[in-house]
Order: C-alpha cells, then sequence, then structure tokens
C-alpha cells in the first residue's frame, strides 16, 4: 500500500511540474521575433547572437526558401547556423523590423509574418546592400526550443 501510494504521489507530482511548465507560444513567438531580429542591428554581437541560438535546439533545421531546399535536421545545425550567422553578424548599418502577425499552431508551433528593411556592407563582396521584405518563419517546437525554422519572402 505504501509503495502504491508513492508511486501515485510521483505521478501526480510528474504531471503538476509539466503542467506548470507549460510554453506559452505568444510569449515564446514575440520572444523569438525580438531576439532574432536583435542579430540583424548594426551593434549586434557575439551576446544578441548566442541569445538567439539559446532558443534553438542542437540539431535545428533551417529552411530558406528558395535560398535553402534542403530541410535536413542534422546533430549540427545549431552549429552550422552559428557559423552562417556570424558572417553576417555586424553587416547591416541601419536595420527596422515590424512584426506584423503571428500564427500559434496548438502546442507544437508557430509563424510569425514580419518586414523588415536593412542597409549595409556585404560581408565577402564589400558592396552596399540594401533590402525591404515581407517574411513568414514558420516554426516548430520540440521541448521548448525552436526545432525547425522555415523562412518565406512574400
Amino acid at each position: 500500500m505504501k509503495r502504491l501510494f508513492t508511486l501515485a504521489l510521483l505521478l501526480v507530482s510528474t504531471f503538476s511540474v509539466n503542467a506548470e511548465e507549460a510554453l506559452d507560444l505568444n510569449k515564446f513567438a514575440q520572444h523569438y521575433y525580438n531576439t532574432m531580429t536583435a542579430t540583424q542591428a548594426p551593434n549586434a554581437s557575439e551576446k544578441e547572437l548566442e541569445a538567439y541560438l539559446s532558443l534553438l535546439t542542437d540539431d535545428v533545421g533551417s529552411q530558406h526558401i528558395p535560398y535553402q531546399i534542403d530541410d535536413s535536421r542534422t546533430a549540427e545545425g545549431k552549429k552550422l547556423m552559428r557559423k552562417g550567422m556570424s558572417f553576417y553578424l555586424g553587416a547591416h548599418t541601419h536595420y527596422e523590423s515590424e512584426l506584423l502577425n503571428t500564427f500559434i499552431f496548438n502546442d507544437s508551433g508557430f509563424a510569425i509574418r514580419y518586414k523588415n528593411h536593412a542597409k549595409g556592407i556585404h560581408p565577402q563582396s564589400k558592396q552596399p546592400i540594401e533590402y525591404t521584405s515581407v517574411m513568414m518563419e514558420v516554426i516548430e517546437v520540440e521541448n521548448g526550443k525552436v526545432a525547425m525554422i522555415r523562412k518565406y519572402h512574400e
């Protein structure tokens, strides 16, 4: 009887902890957007980059349609994103972004639609760049972390 009571108590406490830890995807989507756009600011540093990467699983997948068509997740996903994003870090001399819409998909993901405008110097060609775009990011979430990012241009 004592074992049964202990087992019941353990099960109840486990479910209680999980219920308390439920991720509020509306708040998480806003935090993701703010953290992601901070990496694009002219004064962005490794601090902003690491804050963004902390939101991702180690095996995060990233797909940027039409530039990246492969949506594979690999054990090195976060490492590859760090390398790619580090190359462009601080390349903007001007960056502004406006969140247009947020869509929540039960407890498995969200999408954010935003408009951004940037100016800067391309780190490889050293040529001036400027662009304005409307983007949609569809994000899959696993265990409170971003597991897949799919970016689409309007």
